[in-house]
């Protein structure tokens, strides 16, 4: 058989797109690992541009890939409802940094907004952008569904979020040790509220701790977000955008 007619044959079939996307990230962190764990090498970061490549050079339709990834996809829900499984062996910790948690969080998530915000509008964008640049932190399916009520973009917003998430797992760690912050709940909740499910992932690599910590700021920011989003139309009115 051609090898043009094996990858027709092949590509047509949900579960070689499944197979492949499992394979593409065991092989991205078997590499981070050999790299001794460089956090260039973030295996999401690999996994998400190998697929892409392959999606351009076969010129293959993101809806067929997702017939099969779709199943991938499905695991996102049972693996965010598993993050409470380390916070609940944390809970005697969480009673103690109850305080320092809310106010880092909330702290964090108009940080997350109004600095996105004020430079994109410095830089003259639309009313249309800023609206769908504002949820950029929090995890896509609330951005995009935040984005849709404010009237911004939301596949643009889907965008930003994965940018986000990326950046935050490649260069948050190191950013937070320049700093000369080591504690793990510090890092984990910095993570998880300015780079979500891509950040916790990252801080998971570091510990469970760290993971720990990171979920249940990607959760509650996400809620901090949708409550505060709401004004900011009001407040791009009053200036004018």
């Amino acid at each position: 058989m051609p090898l043009e007619t094996l990858w027709v044959y092949l590509a047509a079939r949900p579960l070689f797109w499944l197979t492949l996307t499992l394979l593409v990230w065991l092989g991205a962190r078997r590499l981070q690992a050999w790299c001794g764990g460089l956090a260039l090498l973030n295996p999401v970061v690999l996994s998400i541009a190998t697929l892409i490549g392959l999606l351009v050079l076969t010129d293959t339709p993101y809806a067929q890939y997702f017939d099969g990834a779709q199943f991938i996809h499905f695991l996102l829900g049972p693996a965010t409802v598993a993050l409470a499984i380390p916070l609940y062996r944390l809970r005697a910790e969480l009673h103690v940094l109850a305080l320092p948690i809310t106010v880092a969080l909330v702290v964090g998530a108009v940080v997350a907004v109004a600095s996105a915000v004020g430079l994109a509008a410095a830089l003259g964008a639309d009313r249309a952008v800023l609206l769908s640049l504002a949820p950029k932190s929090v995890t896509t399916p609330v951005a995009m569904g935040i984005a849709e009520k404010l009237g911004g973009i939301p596949a643009l917003t889907a965008a930003l979020v994965v940018l986000t998430g990326l950046v935050g797992a490649l260069f948050g760690v190191g950013v937070l040790r320049r700093l000369g912050i080591r504690d793990p709940a510090v890092i984990g909740v910095a993570l998880g509220t300015a780079a979500h499910g891509i950040g916790t992932a990252r801080a998971f690599q570091l510990g469970h701790r760290e993971g720990a910590m990171a979920g249940l700021a990607m959760g509650l920011s996400a809620v901090l977000t949708a409550l505060l989003l709401p004004l900011l139309p009001r407040g791009l009115a009053l200036l004018g955008m």
